[in-house]
């Protein structure tokens, strides 16, 4: 069970890292992408949430 939970919190890790919020909006992205169809709704998509990640970033230090 413990080889279990720690595949899980790798993952978890990979995925969300540091910033719980960059990881939802990209999800959100994926998930409208999907519902929509059209693909190029995600590269945009990513670029407005890299920036807000950034901008986030910076204000913070």
């Amino acid at each position: 069970m413990k080889h279990i939970v720690a595949f899980g919190r790798f993952w978890w890790d990979f995925v969300v890292g540091d910033d719980w919020l960059a990881a939802a909006g990209v999800t959100v992205a994926l998930g409208v992408t999907a519902a929509v169809a059209t693909w190029w709704i995600l590269p945009p998509a990513v670029a407005i949430v890299l920036a807000a990640t950034l901008y986030r970033a910076t204000q913070h230090s």
